[in-house]
């Protein structure tokens, strides 16, 4: 069955840098563009950034952009969210998603996807 699991979430000092990564397993991975969401406590999901199937192409909210940085491994069947000159607005609770396509705009509507992980938490704290 279709596996999406986060890692690397943690405690970051702002303007520190983390890398979240998702592994993925049960569907042919190459096939898929894939995204990364938050949501804070008593906020509803926000989309963060997303990746054509074959990684030709990249896409962020503009709170993210010039800062993080999304990436794929083929071989390794993962995901990344490079995450750099963090800010306490970044604390959230990250979440990975595989779409239902190869790509396209509809980025941030949450019915694009039909597979999400189980989240790992990003705190950004001095």
């Amino acid at each position: 069955q279709v596996q999406l699991v986060e890692s690397g979430g943690g405690l970051a000092q702002p303007g520190g840098s983390l890398r979240l990564s998702c592994a993925a397993s049960g569907f042919t991975f190459s096939s898929y563009a894939m995204s990364w969401a938050r949501q804070a406590p008593g906020k509803g999901l926000e989309w963060v950034s997303g990746i054509y199937s074959d990684g030709s192409d990249t896409y962020y909210v503009d709170s993210v952009k010039c800062r993080f940085t999304i990436s794929r491994d083929k071989a390794k069947h993962t995901v990344y969210l490079q995450m750099n000159s963090q800010k306490a607005e970044d604390t959230e609770l990250y979440y990975c998603a595989k779409s239902r396509g190869h790509g396209g705009s509809r980025w941030r509507d949450t019915r694009e996807y039909d597979y999400w992980g189980q989240g790992t938490q990003v705190t950004v704290s001095s």
